[in-house]
């Protein structure tokens, strides 16, 4: 899902974090006053962890604490014929191994974060939090953990048209525990429009290629001289087609810049970093 969002500006590849990709999303404080969040809520609510022996189980005040190395996904990935969601699993660049993701817009996040490759580490469903509401008990599994350094940034994906009252109220209980452990906490409802087109297609390029004929180094060269449309610069180069396959080699591993607020084909003008 793509859709538009306030600030118009460019989204430049090489220097974008994931917070200048995804659609913001403001959580309703009122829904959030519903939460039980008095004296010591930090150590009444919990969070329960997988690893591959036991569960593991801790107040939200230790989140942060918890070796999140020996952790498995809480929620088992599964697939039958007849379910309405796209569940699979994701190779990431970041990590080297493949994640687990339950919809296609799940999968679209983690090829954001391995585009932008501010993680150390990549949870997939990391813990189940239990908390406390003026309704009762409750519960909610976060989507993504990524650990960042001595940081984290949990986040929680549903298209726009999808989130319900009740998913609301799930969202701010995840948020007040992301800040007891020190975390970010964000909910990605969508895309900047044309940006997750353009990461879809850049990705095609990622992996490691081969250039006998130099065709990366020329087409450095010729962008330090002066930015170009994509068009023009593979055409200047020895062999068209195969340039054409470097720059978006190159965009991926953002070692040329483009704007991905504007759509990609042969009339994007294409920077040599540090010059967008």
């Amino acid at each position: 899902m793509e859709v538009s969002t306030g600030p118009c500006g460019p989204v430049w590849s090489h220097t974008c974090g994931l917070d200048e990709l995804i659609a913001p999303y403001v959580l309703d404080e009122q829904v959030a006053e519903h939460l039980e969040v008095g004296e010591g809520w930090s150590r009444r609510w919990s969070a329960v962890w997988k690893s591959s022996d036991a569960d593991v189980v801790c107040a939200v005040r230790e989140l942060a604490a918890v070796p999140t190395s020996i952790t498995v996904p809480v929620r088992r990935f599964t697939w039958r014929a007849d379910q309405r969601h796209r569940p699979g699993l994701k190779y990431m660049q970041a990590t080297g191994r493949m994640h687990g993701f339950e919809s296609l817009a799940e999968r679209r996040l983690l090829l954001a974060i391995d585009f932008v490759a501010t993680a150390d580490e990549v949870l997939s469903q990391p813990f189940r939090l239990r908390f406390s509401s003026k309704d009762g008990k409750g519960e909610h599994i976060p989507d993504f953990l990524l650990v960042c350094g001595e940081g984290g940034w949990l986040l929680d994906v549903r298209p726009a048209h999808l989130v319900k009252e009740q998913d609301v109220l799930r969202f701010a209980a995840a948020r007040q525990a992301a800040q007891a452990a020190g975390w970010r906490y964000s909910v990605v409802t969508g895309w900047r429009r044309e940006v997750m087109t353009g990461l879809e297609t850049l990705s095609a390029r990622r992996r490691p290629l081969t250039d006998p004929l130099g065709l990366g180094d020329q087409v450095r060269e010729l962008v330090a001289e002066r930015p170009r449309r994509l068009g023009e610069l593979v055409e200047a180069t020895a062999v068209p087609p195969v340039a054409r396959v470097h720059v978006v080699h190159l965009l991926w591993h953002r070692r040329l810049a483009v704007d991905l607020a504007a759509p990609l084909g042969d009339a994007s003008w294409i920077y040599p970093c540090g010059r967008a």
